[in-house]
């Protein structure tokens, strides 16, 4: 199976392509640029690969939760390629993708991902690795710093969120708050589950906002 995996969610633009196990991908940080350098990006990691968009099977991303514009942005994204393409999609919770990450390059097994998701509340759900997948606990939620709850015992705490840190009644075994969701983790994930039978049509790949009311404050609505 060959899988192409999308993630715009937070302040970074990847992509990644996933054949039997074997990952390539490409990873900026891009605040604000995402718009311009996705498909570029994805471009050049088929060509680097010597695959076409023809080829792939299915196609990946990551949902959100996250910032409005980048999680528009790669729903957007996916649903474009894989209608043209008449390929199936598999959605990622973008919080899920920052805890495989650090599984993949911590290998901490034990993750609260959390993202600042403005207005002083965050984005947060807990994950615990199981066989080489972070598998939740808790579900993605928007919520205030002080209502963020997790099981008992130690947490290594991903993202963005950790700055309210003083607020978070979390018993931290560590943190980085520069981490930042990949798709190559995106694709690990999104294989597997694919495999399953958990692609869906096209038509479904839509974005996790959480904050159901922020289409009503854009421009023109």
């Amino acid at each position: 199976m060959r899988l192409l995996a999308l993630e715009t969610a937070v302040e970074a633009c990847s992509v990644a392509l996933w054949q039997d196990g074997l990952v390539c991908s490409r990873f900026v940080h891009a605040p604000r640029q995402q718009t311009a350098l996705l498909l570029p990006m994805v471009e050049s990691l088929l060509n680097e690969a010597g695959w076409g968009l023809s080829s792939l099977d299915v196609l990946a991303y990551s949902a959100g939760p996250g910032a409005f514009s980048g999680v528009r942005l790669g729903a957007a994204a996916v649903q474009g390629l894989a209608l043209g393409l008449d390929k199936p999609v598999v959605a990622v919770s973008s919080l899920q993708v920052l805890a495989q990450g650090v599984w993949r390059t911590r290998q901490m097994p034990r993750v609260l991902s959390i993202f600042d998701a403005r207005m002083d509340q965050v984005y947060a759900a807990a994950f615990v690795c199981e066989q080489g997948q972070m598998q939740r606990v808790s579900e993605d939620r928007l919520l205030a710093p002080e209502q963020v709850e997790v099981p008992a015992g130690a947490w290594f705490v991903a993202g963005n969120g950790w700055v309210y840190r003083d607020r978070l009644a979390i018993h931290s075994m560590g943190s980085d708050e520069q981490a930042l969701p990949d798709a190559q983790d995106v694709a690990a994930l999104a294989a597997g589950w694919a495999e399953q039978g958990a692609a869906r049509d096209a038509a479904e790949a839509l974005p996790v906002y959480l904050r159901h009311d922020v289409w009503k404050k854009m421009p023109g609505r």
